[in-house]
């Protein structure tokens, strides 16, 4: 199965537009439940995944096992409103390497949410339960190294990779919206959830190639599917 990588350019104003009318945009202004949803309305099954949007500047990634004339054909027939959310005439994709060298090492960035299930089915912060569960103060307690040490798991799981260098490059809480389950009557209402927005960067060395690439296909975390756990890579010589 190949692997792409794919860039489009949304438009901020469209999309908000059509975020707005269907009661897709986070309080927080977030829009990531609104773009997995006009991808899946573009694209449908086909719809990339695991992505990130980095702005209007930068505009959308992700990553697909299918080439760009399956996607352009999949979206051929779109509303004009979604193709000018999705910005859809700017659509370009190009094969991503599938083959990793042992030891080789690349940076990375990934956006992630870095939660667990509680008992109750609650995500809870990785840095507040290792806080309470070591009895220790939030003072005392080093969120860099907890979210660190947690992202480390998840490469490591399989033997994909282990990191050389991690660093924290962005920390906020935010409200993400997603779809409850359907009631009686059909109707899906809509809840926020507020958590972990983090963005770590750092360099990593593969070990398994083919654990490597099912991490970039999978992506890293929950929440994959709207915007989180996209691993985006470049040569470890620029970072």
């Amino acid at each position: 199965m190949s692997l792409y990588l794919l860039h489009c350019s949304p438009d901020p104003r469209a999309l908000t537009v059509w975020a707005t009318r269907h009661r897709l945009l986070s309080p927080d202004g977030d829009l990531g439940y609104a773009i997995h949803a006009v991808l899946r309305a573009a694209f449908g099954d086909l719809a990339p995944k695991p992505f990130r949007y980095l702005g209007a500047k930068q505009g959308l990634l992700g990553y697909t096992d299918q080439p760009l004339s399956a996607l352009r054909e999949s979206a051929a027939l779109v509303p004009p409103d979604i193709a000018q959310a999705l910005g859809l005439e700017t659509l370009a994709a190009r094969p991503f390497p599938e083959v990793w060298r042992q030891d080789q090492a690349l940076g990375f960035e990934v956006r992630v949410r870095p939660v667990l299930r509680a008992k109750d089915g609650r995500e809870r912060d990785v840095f507040l339960h290792a806080v309470e569960s070591a009895a220790s103060s939030t003072r005392d307690a080093n969120r860099e190294a907890i979210y660190a040490d947690w992202l480390g798991k998840r490469f490591t799981e399989h033997s994909a990779a282990r990191l050389a260098l991690v660093a924290v490059e962005s920390f906020r809480l935010s409200r993400v919206i997603r779809r409850s389950a359907a009631d009686a009557s059909g109707r899906r209402g809509v809840r926020t959830i507020m958590g972990p927005d983090v963005v770590l960067k750092g360099r990593l060395q593969v070990e398994n190639s083919d654990a490597f690439t099912q991490i970039l296909r999978r992506g890293i975390g929950r929440h994959r599917a709207f915007g989180f756990g996209m691993v985006l890579l470049k040569p470890a010589r620029s970072c």
